[in-house]
């Protein structure tokens, strides 16, 4: 019994005409043969799920550097609430679920310690610049498995290369800068209502912020609780999208505003306040002196990435320090710059 080819079938009756089907994948850089359980997007979701890359996300920093309480986001919470989200999307929307699991679980693999923080030190630093969705397709097509890539199909690396966003438009006004998916394209907004709710949700646990500095026409558009306002967004976009008959993904003009000015909001007053810039400092600190200093040692960078060229050693190095987690960066840098105790007996 074939129940890869059941599933296909099962896809080519109830998935909605414009989803990506398993079947119509544009396939591998390298050719597999394909098994009889799985679909190729099945896949390329459990490869991610055991990754290395994926498993380091646990200690890497959200937003608040190394936090030392329980309850704050890590990297890897924060892919898997966007992971929750798609999913939701997805399914009521009659796309992929297994194409949105798979490019949500992987969108962040290249992403540096100590969040946009120290994705922006390795950006000033690194000749080549540095974006964490370009490392990220790094991750999967070259640094994972010594060299070999996890060899994921061109529908997911094209959602992890078009999931981000930064401070520009929620969608795109420009088909070259979206997925070729609606299920990448899905990722990519279902990314920007996580970051957006668990980040305030984590600025408010930190004392950050209160509940009443949340603009008041904000909070009566999208609700006055977590659960509320992603709920809102979720049923909003869905809705809006349905609409449109899916010819693109979209949100009612009230919520789309007001998703905006709750982004705009939490870069003023978390995202590049005060407090955050003197981290950020520290940050640039740390990570600067590593750079430095593995670029006069390459060969202790070769014994840990793979490299063919060999002669690229900014190239090595940033992607060493890239894939370091917030506690690793921490104790390297005590171990490589501090000074010893001296033992006394």
């Amino acid at each position: 019994m074939n129940i890869r080819r059941q599933t296909e079938k099962i896809e080519e009756q109830t998935l909605h005409p414009r989803a990506c089907r398993s079947s119509q994948s544009r396939g591998r850089k390298t050719p597999e043969r394909q098994g009889t359980l799985r679909t190729c997007f099945q896949h390329d979701r459990d490869r991610v799920i055991h990754s290395k890359a994926f498993r380091r996300l646990k200690h890497k920093t959200q937003v608040f550097l190394a936090p030392k309480g329980d309850h704050y986001r890590t990297r890897l919470t924060h892919v898997l609430e966007v992971s929750q989200i798609a999913r939701t999307i997805a399914r009521a929307l009659r796309l992929n679920e297994d194409l949105t699991e798979a490019i949500a679980l992987a969108h962040d693999l290249g992403h540096t310690p100590f969040g946009h923080a120290g994705e922006a030190v390795l950006r000033g630093i690194h000749p080549g610049g540095f974006e964490h969705y370009e490392q990220s397709l790094r991750v999967v097509e070259f640094l994972e498995h010594d060299g070999k890539g996890l060899n994921l199909t061109e529908e997911v690396r094209d959602g992890i290369l078009k999931h981000s966003k930064g401070k520009g438009f929620i969608f795109p006004d420009s088909k070259s800068n979206r997925a070729t998916t609606l299920e990448g394209q899905v990722v990519r907004v279902s990314d920007v209502i996580a970051y957006l709710n668990h980040d305030l949700d984590d600025a408010m646990r930190a004392g950050v912020l209160k509940h009443k500095d949340i603009p008041s026409d904000i909070r009566k558009t999208l609700g006055g609780s977590y659960s509320k306002r992603i709920d809102t967004m979720v049923r909003d976009l869905v809705s809006a999208s349905l609409e449109a008959e899916l010819d693109e993904l979209r949100m009612s003009p009230g919520v789309l505003d007001a998703t905006s000015a709750l982004r705009d909001f939490l870069y003023e007053r978390v995202y590049e306040s005060e407090s955050q810039q003197e981290e950020f400092e520290k940050a640039r600190k740390l990570l600067t002196d590593l750079y430095n200093y593995y670029l006069a040692h390459p060969e202790e960078v070769f014994r840990d990435i793979p490299d063919r060229r060999k002669g690229d050693k900014h190239r090595s190095v940033c992607d060493f320090i890239a894939g370091m987690t917030d506690r690793f960066a921490l104790m390297t840098h005590e171990r490589l710059f501090m000074p010893r105790e001296w033992m006394v007996y």
